[in-house]
């Protein structure tokens, strides 16, 4: 199991949306922009050891959606285009300096849409991007997620549990039909910064091809595999880490 770390920071924020919770670790530095991570599925909490490890070197932000994981109920189920909404409403009401902006597989769509034109992302981060025409329509993507559950590390099922309960099956369902229906490129061509696309190497929902794809969209975009599948952060919360901070500094 990673370890989660220590000192995190819990707050709530008001938006157009709802309420959100964020949760927050480590300290600002000097000319380092603050990274900020989007939740993936429905779940959130399985990104936290990844998040201390980002906290390595600035201070970094878990971000849940409203109706998921912590944050309030939003007024009516919300597509990806109002999820980016309402993290760039957070981004406007908590940062002060352009930040590092990720996100983590449907985090990725969500964050996609937040960047396009937001004056406080400074760069945009995509790890395990979704959703892949390559495992398009629902049952195939069914099929895939079966797959990737098969070589995720232990423990990563365990630690969704409770926030796919919060959810609830109506929800999970929306949620999966309202990622099928957004086109995360045609966010990306209204990017404005750079981009850089993480990918784990044994990832069956996201093919390289495709993420190579996502990264030409972009003004200036850069492609890393890592080890780990899906959910890579989770195996090792260091692996995005180094490149992120790399990424950070030119920006």
């Amino acid at each position: 199991m990673p370890t989660f770390p220590d000192g995190v920071i819990t707050s709530y924020t008001d938006g157009p949306f709802g309420l959100m919770r964020s949760r927050a670790v480590g300290r600002p530095q000097p000319g380092v922009p603050e990274v900020v991570v989007v939740q993936g599925m429905a779940v959130a909490s399985y990104l936290l050891p990844g998040v201390g490890a980002l906290a390595g070197w600035t201070r970094a932000h878990l971000l849940e959606l409203p109706g998921l994981a912590g944050s309030g109920d939003p007024p009516h189920e919300l597509s990806v285009p109002e999820y980016g909404r309402a993290v760039a409403g957070w981004l406007t009401a908590t940062r002060a300096e352009p930040v590092l902006l990720a996100g983590h597989s449907s985090g990725t769509q969500v964050a996609a849409e937040a960047a396009a034109g937001h004056p406080l992302v400074a760069g945009l981060m995509l790890a395990s991007p979704t959703v892949d025409p390559a495992v398009r329509p629902f049952p195939r993507l069914a099929l895939r997620f079966l797959q990737d559950g098969r070589i995720e590390p232990p423990g990563l099922t365990r630690t969704h549990l409770p926030e796919w309960r919060r959810a609830g099956p109506r929800r999970l369902a929306h949620l999966v039909r309202a990622c099928l229906r957004h086109d995360i490129e045609r966010a990306l061509r209204r990017l404005t910064v750079s981009l850089l696309v993480l990918r784990g190497a044994d990832d069956v929902l996201s093919t390289p091809v495709w993420a190579r794809r996502l990264v030409a969209t972009a003004p200036e975009g850069h492609y890393e595999e890592v080890p780990g599948a899906h959910g890579f952060p989770w195996l090792d919360p260091t692996s995005w880490s180094e490149p992120a901070r790399k990424f950070s500094g030119d920006l």
